[in-house]
């Protein structure tokens, strides 16, 4: 199959999807996304695009690569819900928001995207009882801070704290 994304054309199987059944918060009408690795060596930052409407697609992250110590916590229901018993079954992605002066891009660390890589279904989930916020500022990450940093020459101070909105 092919589909014509902002990024250009882009072939793909049925079975590259990933399956949202209730779809996604804002989003439940659509069900099935493909993923575009930004770089084929480094899978910590995707697109997700909708292959039901090609104008919605989605910058996610690995909130690992951001917050090394993210650890969500699951009910039986979701675990059950994506057919794991074990949150270490699971792959995970954090929605970006991302604006014009990339210093005000937001990750949403409340409400992570959860695969279970094996069946290629997913859900969203919002974890309850933590202190993740929907709109962490990404300059609160030292490690995206310094990486660009590294890519532009400029000596932006990061704000080591996660902001939480």
């Amino acid at each position: 199959m092919t589909i014509e994304t902002d990024y250009g054309t882009v072939d793909y199987e049925e079975e590259n999807l990933i399956t949202f059944v209730d779809g996604l918060f804002g989003f439940p009408a659509l069900k099935r996304y493909l993923f575009l690795s930004l770089d084929e060596n480094d899978d910590s930052m995707l697109m997700m695009q909708s292959v039901e409407d090609v104008s919605v697609g989605f910058a996610l992250v690995n909130p690992y690569v951001l917050y090394p110590d993210y650890s969500p916590e699951l009910t039986p229901e979701e675990l059950s819900c994506l057919k794991v018993t074990d949150k270490g079954e699971l792959s995970y992605y954090s929605v970006c928001v991302v604006h014009s002066d990339y210093l005000e891009n937001t990750v949403n660390l409340k409400c992570p995207l959860v695969i279970n890589p094996e069946t290629r279904q997913g859900i969203q989930v919002i974890l309850e009882n933590s202190s993740y916020g929907y709109r962490h500022k990404l300059r609160s990450f030292p490690s995206v801070m310094d990486s660009v940093n590294m890519e532009d020459g400029s000596d932006n101070d990061a704000d080591s704290s996660t902001e939480k909105e």
